[in-house]
């Protein structure tokens, strides 16, 4: 039994969603209801020269004030204070973020900068705020973090190799504009490790501690949605329908671990991502599968309803073997999407995986993880596994 007579929740999900191809054209709109006036897009230079955000600042039009171009991936603190300091210079009222979870969760930041002022690191930590922050307009250019729809915010501190969390629904977009338009150039290798970013909110959500009915139907029928569209989004990348119904199963996963919460995955995947610059979905993809081997005895139940989101024959077995074939079908769909298997792939030093292990151990989101993981004699010999 997945709950029992003891179960309570709490369910939000205030971000108001505007899909379809050319959907960027109302962001000017949204804008409008937001009461924006003075409009900073906040982007990386790849997304600008790619010509992405140029629909965008059209339709903006006069409300658009600047573009801020300097995100990268894994953003850092540094980069969150420099974009804020353009954006009070320029009297900025609203945010507007086109890019990938590092673009966003930065728009995110800033957003608590231009509202509160101070230095970020006053806010790192759960719900430090008290209203909501400077209205933020999220447009997804990968469909994989669901950041446009959580309020979780991730960057790095490049300094101390850390990264640092921001976890608020005062940070939650106001407003996510999923235009499949915007995903069609997106290559191959990053469609698919975003793609399996978003799978892994899909997994992590279903078996967090906090898991509940609603987050789970959002999680289940994301993953049915990955498992049927990400193989045509990389092999076939101008194929609008699947990137669409991508987009919607990232925008899914993101709400359901926005209540649920993730786990041990993504503990291990923040850490490698701070020390060995992996980027998150690749982390998150390789060390996916090893992580439900080490719940499996916990959560088979769990683990046999994704079976069956997957799509797989489980009627005449147990919850147990249902649960084991859908770890070999995530290992069979990632090695198929062409992304590396283990982390010596990505040239994780054995000798570092301790450390890895123990900066896991101060990640919030290991305390969700179904199975105990607390423990550096628990987490280690799933890295080795991984490795």
């Amino acid at each position: 039994m997945f709950y029992d007579d003891t179960l309570s929740f709490d369910y939000y999900n205030p971000t108001r969603l505007v899909f379809g191809n050319k959907a960027i054209q109302d962001t000017g709109a949204e804008i409008d209801s937001l009461g924006g006036k003075r409009v900073l897009i906040v982007t990386d230079k790849g997304v600008r020269e790619a010509g992405l955000t140029d629909p965008v600042e059209k339709a903006l039009g006069n409300r658009c004030v600047g573009i801020y171009d300097g995100c990268i991936q894994d953003s850092g603190v540094h980069i969150v204070d420099e974009g804020a300091a353009i954006a009070r210079e320029k009297e900025v009222d609203a945010l507007v973020s086109v890019g990938g979870g590092s673009v966003i969760d930065t728009a995110k930041c800033m957003a608590v900068l231009i509202t509160e002022g101070g230095k970020l690191d006053d806010y790192e930590g759960f719900q430090l705020l008290d209203r909501l922050q400077a209205p933020h307009v999220a447009i997804p250019t990968t469909a994989g973090t669901g950041s446009e729809a959580t309020y979780v915010a991730i960057v790095k501190d490049w300094e101390h190799s850390v990264k640092k969390m921001i976890v608020d629904s005062n940070i939650i977009p106001r407003v996510a504009i999923l235009d499949p338009m915007m995903t069609v150039n997106l290559p191959p290798d990053l469609t698919a490790t975003t793609g399996m970013d978003a799978f892994t909110h899909g997994v992590e959500a279903i078996h967090s501690l906090q898991a509940a009915p609603i987050s789970d139907a959002m999680a289940l029928h994301a993953i049915r949605l990955i498992k049927k569209n990400l193989p045509d989004c990389v092999n076939n990348g101008k194929d609008v329908g699947s990137r669409g119904q991508q987009l919607i199963a990232s925008y899914m996963a993101g709400v359901a671990f926005g209540n649920a919460q993730v786990g041990l995955v993504h503990a291990l995947a923040h850490s490698l991502g701070a020390l060995f610059g992996i980027p998150h979905g690749k982390a998150n993809s390789i060390v996916l599968p090893h992580v439900m081997k080490f719940n499996l005895d916990k959560c088979p139940e769990k683990y046999a309803l994704i079976a069956e989101a997957l799509g797989l024959e489980i009627a005449n077995m147990s919850s147990m073997e249902a649960a084991r074939l859908a770890v070999e079908d995530i290992q069979e769909m990632t090695k198929s999407l062409g992304i590396p298997q283990t982390l010596r792939e990505c040239e994780v030093p054995r000798d570092k995986l301790e450390e890895v292990a123990l900066q896991s151990l101060s990640d919030g989101s290991i305390v969700y993880n179904p199975k105990f993981a607390m423990d550096i004699d628990l987490v280690l010999p799933v890295l080795e596994e991984a490795w």
